[in-house]
């Protein structure tokens, strides 16, 4: 049974998606039904399984109905075992049609004499919160079981009593009393009380509720001074102030009161805890005393512990606005001695002997570099750069993980002091490259991140610290290690950074020579990847060209071939040199020969687990592209080739039309000057279908995307409009931060052209050879930057997809579903999101866009004129998922009768409120039919063939 069962939850087919879920949900509940204890529990767990693969409603409301079942007739252990189902598939139970049913089969165990059945069943009803908040059978029974004498259903019953409060207001304005006389009841043993406190952290409903919980608390905090109390009574304080938000500065206070006064490290350390909760909430509600506060008790405290908690509640603070507010104090004495202290701190714990108070004081002094620009506080550069230098030192020879994560928030200091204040990357550059020869691999792979981060924004790296990395690179290669493996690709993507512009073949062949010597084949891949990503296509080309034959599947044969191809493709632009046109056109010519024989090879690669979309539409793009770049040269030599006929001037002013007197060369750049502006806009749509790629590559993109609305602008301020060309919009925003390379190459080529461009424009007539030298300069220059193949093109990191099921839907696809045509169709659209191993990294969906739309495709009867908006549907809704699930309705009408074709299309909207078109999209068939009273009318009408059809309207009318 346990083999079928694997079986049927295997991955589905596509279309057999519906009779696949049946299958395997039959399938568990024939082990539901089964006499063995055992194959019923294995059954039972099976489920969350289940509710992933198919998380529609219609699936899991009959699901859990079956659990229901057996939680009522079952044991307590079948019961447990349900109750822990129920908890792990939590997200799902608003998809419970029947919840009454559901309620009511669980419900009945309540009334059983055994208390360990009636905890499992207050535990689940707990658990079940969410969907039935006003249950008020639920909230008494919680009430009464809060008397019971039995421990374990008194444990349920505060569990269960929790999640309602958290739900529901009645809930909790109804049992805060009830817990208040249970706390300061004297029959109540000290554990419950421990128990029982935590609850008052969800009375937040509304103000008066919040208010006589903190006074509670308040009294018990005084009322027993005992370690456990405090700690616990605490905590919950500080959660409902988080949660209720307006007494968060007097908990910030009362937090730091007892940082101060209590004498119990125990006491100290929640208080920190729940400091550093509010600091990463709240920031802005710390106000300069509070930071004081903090400062001095970290100042004075002698153990190392609690200023280390200390000190990283300060590093939070410094990262935030906090900071800026504490430094705009009003000049005064009170300021300096304010600004002294935590500078002071900062200052004093640089050097300290335990790294991780070190680490804090060196993220204090960086972060205040890095937001706070006034005079006096420039020189805490020099310091934050010297912390870190000594920091550096000291945890780069050790291989301790404690000392591994110290380097980590090091490194990352750095790399932010470096972004705010580039004055300083020579220096931190050098101490990370002195540092690299002594280093632990563990570190030095730290340390190479470091450096090509900063290389990646700052070109800091100079020819002559190449040989330096080389001879590392040539010790590292000789060991295999899996920790060598990684070291060899970060040093290689350090060299490729530094070296932009071309490796030179001593490079080249000591990378492959170490390759060769000590690594398999993934550290080959990996150090080609990287050689794409920083544009050293000839490098990359040969790695690819290596591991050809050692890989094990023919569709990654396809894949590292259709690299190869690519890389071969933009190593023939390199060659490319200004005006030389010819050699420019054989160049893009054989580089269009190797994107034809890679394109096939990548469509070879993709399978329909991974139909590597994203990669086909670059790549086809691309190739569009180069063969937009080859036409527009080829139009521009044609003024040579070809030039205006004697009769040019004449046509032109017969015409009307000015630009006739250039002859042919007029008409093909109104044509090259649409396609570069129809390439821009499907740049745009790959870029709205990427919603999971990474910033690098977006930006990538959306580059490809200008240097194309470049030439289309250049083309019509050179040629086709001289007079209205406007180059407001296209000056360059100097201000904008560059972050890589290869985009700071493109924003330099995209100005120069710019610059000739506009210093051309007016000058002379169109068309001119200055113009069309213009023009083919700008292609060369757009070319000789070498494409960068980013992240997405490699790796997905996140994956989000949705997918969407209709009701009604045929039993068959191509069937269609019959209507009326004199009624609407109500059409259920509903939708699961589904995510990677990395929900929300890049980017979060805040709603899902539906766009509803219906064509006739064949009319069946007469036809008659009908009204062309009663022909189409088109609808649009905007649906926020909850618990990754959304799902809406819309009416439709089928007046003409026919065959319709149903369109859904979701698309999603981000946070920052931005549509991607992420798709799917799905399709259905109506079929509209004649009413039959119409229909009976019609047959009667042809039957009796009346005399006049105006006399039959008439005494129609005049019955009325």
């Amino acid at each position: 049974m346990a083999a079928s069962a694997k079986s049927f939850l295997a991955d589905a087919g596509y279309g057999e998606q519906e009779l696949d879920a049946n299958s395997a949900l039959m399938e568990l509940d024939k082990g539901l039904r089964s006499g063995k204890l055992g194959e019923q529990c294995e059954a039972v767990v099976r489920f969350p399984r289940l509710f992933q693969k198919y998380p529609f409603p219609i699936l899991i409301n009959s699901a859990f109905l079956k659990l229901a079942d057996v939680f009522r007739v079952g044991n307590n252990f079948l019961r447990l075992c349900v109750l822990k189902v129920t908890q792990q598939s939590e997200k799902h139970l608003e998809k419970i049609l029947n919840v009454d049913e559901f309620v009511k089969r669980v419900f009945s165990v309540i009334h059983s004499n055994d208390p360990v059945a009636r905890a499992i069943t207050l535990r689940m009803l707990g658990s079940m919160a969410s969907i039935i908040p006003e249950r008020k059978n639920a909230h008494h029974s919680i009430r009464q079981s809060l008397d019971s004498h039995d421990n374990v259903e008194v444990e349920a019953a505060i569990f269960a009593a929790a999640n309602f409060s958290a739900q529901s207001k009645d809930f909790a304005v109804g049992i805060c009393n009830k817990i208040s006389e249970m706390i300061q009841g004297l029959a109540t043993p000290v554990d419950l009380k421990l128990k029982l406190i935590p609850i008052l952290q969800h009375m937040h409903h509304d103000a008066s509720l919040a208010s006589s919980s903190r006074q509670l608390l308040q009294q018990l905090v005084t009322s027993y001074p005992s370690t456990k109390m405090v700690i616990v009574t605490l905590h919950t304080f500080t959660l409902l102030a988080a949660s209720s938000l307006v007494d968060i500065p007097k908990q910030i206070q009362l937090l730091l009161q007892y940082l101060k006064n209590d004498p119990r490290k125990a006491v100290k350390r929640l208080a920190i805890q729940d400091l550093k909760l509010l600091a990463n909430k709240t920031p802005h509600t710390w106000s300069r005393e509070n930071i004081q506060a903090l400062c001095e008790s970290a100042l004075n405290t002698p153990y190392d512990s609690l200023k280390m908690g200390m000190l990283s509640v300060l590093s939070t603070l410094s990262g935030t606005i906090a900071i800026k507010q504490y430094f705009s104090s009003a000049p005064g004495a009170a300021a300096t001695t304010a600004r002294f202290d935590l500078v002071k701190l900062a200052q004093e714990c640089c050097y300290h002997n335990n790294r991780g108070i070190a680490a804090h004081g060196v993220r204090i002094l960086t972060n205040i570099s890095a937001s706070c620009q006034e005079k006096d506080l420039l020189p805490l550069e020099q310091d934050a750069v010297f912390g870190l230098e000594a920091l550096l030192v000291l945890c780069s020879q050790d291989d301790s993980p404690g000392a591994q994560a110290t380097l980590k928030i090091t490194l990352t200091c750095m790399v932010k002091l470096v972004k705010c204040r580039p004055h300083l990357s020579q220096s931190v550059v050098e101490s990370l490259l002195t540092q690299l020869h002594s280093a632990q691999d563990n570190a030095r792979i730290l340390m190479c991140h470091c450096l090509a981060a900063i290389a990646m924004q700052l070109p800091v790296l100079a020819d002559g610290i190449l040989g330096d990395l080389m001879d590392l690179y040539k010790l590292i290669g000789q060991s295999a290690t899996d920790k060598k493996q990684e070291l060899l690709v970060s040093l290689a993507t350090v060299i490729f950074v530094s070296s932009q512009k071309a490796l030179s073949t001593e490079i080249k062949t000591v990378i492959k020579q170490q390759l060769e010597n000590a690594s398999n084949g993934w550290t080959a891949y990996r150090i080609a990847r990287q050689a794409s990503r920083m544009g050293n296509h000839d490098m990359a080309r040969e790695l690819y060209q290596s591991l050809l034959t050692q890989v094990a599947s023919e569709h990654f044969y396809f894949w590292l071939n259709s690299l190869k191809e690519f890389s071969h493709a933009e190593q023939c632009l390199t060659g490319l040199q200004e005006d030389n046109y010819s050699s420019a056109l054989s160049c893009i010519a054989e580089a269009l020969k190797s994107y034809h024989k890679g394109i096939a090879s990548l469509t070879a690669a993709s399978t329909p687990l991974n139909p590597l979309s994203f990669q086909c539409g670059f790549v086809k793009l691309r190739i569009d592209l180069l063969q937009a770049f080859s036409q527009l040269i080829c139009t521009c030599n044609s003024l040579k080739t070809s030039p205006p006929p004697a009769i040019a001037t004449t046509i032109a002013m017969t015409s009307g039309n000015d630009l006739q007197r250039c002859g042919r060369i007029s008409n093909q750049m109104k044509h090259s000057m649409e396609e570069f502006r129809n390439l821009a806009t499907r740049y745009g749509d790959l870029y709205q279908s990427s919603f999971d790629a990474d910033s690098a590559t977006l930006r990538n993109v959306e580059l490809q995307q200008q240097s194309c609305l470049l030439i289309s602008h250049a083309i019509e301020a050179l040629i086709l409009d001289p007079e209205s060309a406007s180059f407001q919009e296209y000056s360059s925003n100097g201000t904008a931060h560059v972050e890589s390379e290869y985009e700071r190459r493109m924003m330099s080529v995209f100005n120069h052209v710019l610059e000739e461009v506009e210093s051309l424009n007016r000058k002379y007539a169109p068309v001119s050879y200055l113009h069309t030298a213009c023009l083919c300069n700008a292609v060369i220059a757009l070319l000789k930057v070498p494409l960068s193949f980013q992240r997405y093109f490699f790796q997905k990191l996140q994956s989000t997809s949705i997918k969407l099921a209709l009701s009604p839907s045929p039993r068959n696809p191509a069937e269609p579903i019959a209507v009326q045509n004199n009624q609407q169709l109500a059409l259920k659209v509903e939708g699961v999101v589904q995510h990677g191993s990395k929900p929300g990294l890049f980017r979060k969906i805040q709603s899902v866009c539906l766009n509803v739309s219906s064509v006739l495709q064949s009319k069946s009867g007469q036809d008659y004129k009908i009204p062309i908006d009663n022909m189409t549907n088109e609808m649009e809704q905007r649906v926020e998922p909850h618990n990754d699930y959304f799902s809406t309705q819309f009416l439709l009408n089928f007046v003409i009768l026919g065959t319709h074709n149903i369109t859904v299309e979701s698309s999603v909207i981000d946070s920052n409120g931005i549509v991607w078109k992420t798709g799917p999209k799905t399709t259905i068939f109506v079929k509209s039919l004649e009413d039959p009273y119409s229909q009976q009318v019609r047959l009667q009408q042809q039957q009796g063939q009346p005399p006049s059809q105006q006399q039959q309207q008439r005494t129609a009318y005049s019955r009325f």
